[in-house]
């Protein structure tokens, strides 16, 4: 990791593409703080196009992970430990299976069907239905297995697991704890493979010095409003952001994400 001097901020600030950058990082931080997960599918996409993939992924996962780290231990407590870890380690098995695939299946076909999986499960919770008891433990590690292949071939760690808790009995506050800590627990391995790839510059490096302050604010501001919800105005919220992250992964809109 390089360090940035003043030369780079001072470069940062004289770009109108920064200011862009800090609105996107305001909007990304207060779903994340309301919903618990959302932001990647904000920040990365946008950031992209101002700037490329390699900044906005490198900055995203910075920012987030040692923004979040304190929300993260807050709410530890009150998550299901029996579900966090199986599931993180499932999911950390199976990422490499799931990068593997993509050397013998299309990619794009891999999309197309994660994303038509997604959206089969995301209609059958949006119906009403909901797990009839406490959810197993294998079924726990299966999702954690779903998620790992998911998030290797076509990075989309998420979907199955928010999916997952958002079908069960469990409150919201508490699958809220559940993704934010999830969330913190992968962002310890990518942020820690990312620094050994050397994928952050000085100019990266700043750039997410510059927007931290904006992105802890922005998730207290999502925090209270998550705070202010009912029930059923989170759970209506975590599927439209859902449907959202699964609707733009889609290969038909690589064109605008790019």
């Amino acid at each position: 990791m390089d360090f940035p001097d003043s030369s780079h901020f001072s470069a940062l600030l004289a770009d109108p593409r920064f200011y862009a950058v800090f609105a996107v990082t305001v909007l990304a931080g207060v779903v994340r703080g309301f919903s618990g997960f959302g932001s990647a599918l904000i920040y990365i996409p946008l950031v992209s196009a101002i700037y490329d993939p390699k900044v906005a992924s490198a900055s995203f996962i910075l920012v987030d992970f040692f923004c979040t780290a304190p929300f993260a231990w807050r709410l530890y407590p009150i998550t299901n430990k029996r579900e966090i870890w199986p599931l993180t380690f499932a999911a950390a098995l199976t990422i490499p299976l799931g990068a593997m695939l993509l050397r013998y299946v299309d990619p794009v076909v891999l999309r197309w069907m994660i994303g038509a999986v997604i959206f089969l499960l995301l209609a059958v919770l949006v119906s009403g239905w909901r797990f009839p008891g406490k959810p197993s433990t294998p079924l726990t590690v299966g999702v954690g297995l779903l998620s790992g292949i998911s998030g290797g071939a076509a990075n989309l760690i998420g979907p199955f697991t928010i999916v997952y808790w958002l079908g069960s009995p469990t409150p919201a506050a508490v699958v809220r704890a559940n993704l934010i800590v999830f969330f913190a627990l992968g962002g310890v391995v990518i942020v820690l493979s990312y620094i050994w790839q050397s994928l952050y510059p000085a100019n990266v490096v700043a750039l997410s010095l510059m927007v931290a302050a904006a992105y802890v604010l922005a998730l207290n501001a999502g925090a209270r409003l998550f705070r202010a919800s009912s029930e059923e105005t989170y759970r209506k919220a975590a599927y439209g952001i859902v449907a959202i992250s699964a609707l733009i992964s889609l290969p038909i809109f690589d064109g605008l994400m790019r």
